[in-house]
């Protein structure tokens, strides 16, 4: 069985990149908001726990998720053509 790469990197992409502007907007409504240094922020340049650090994560998140799951999908497909020939 292949993967859609276009399918599963836009799907990486959305749920990385929601789900971070989503944590972001958990943290900034139970601790407020923080231009404190992250992890994050220090992979991700602009982002902070701010509401416009929560878009900038948002735009790193598609694009880091889509590339991440280009790679995984294509690698994936790579091996498991690899071990479909080597059964047959």
């Amino acid at each position: 069985m292949k993967l859609d790469v276009h399918a599963f990197a836009l799907t990486c992409g959305l749920v990385w990149g929601i789900g971070l502007f989503v944590l972001t907007w958990w943290i900034i409504a139970f601790d407020g908001a923080s231009t404190d240094p992250t992890l994050l922020g220090s992979i991700y340049r602009g982002y902070s726990i701010t509401p416009v650090g929560s878009v900038i994560g948002l735009i790193w998140g598609l694009v880091d998720g889509f590339i991440g799951g280009t790679i995984f999908a294509w690698l994936y497909n790579l091996l498991a053509s690899r071990r479909s020939s080597t059964q047959a």
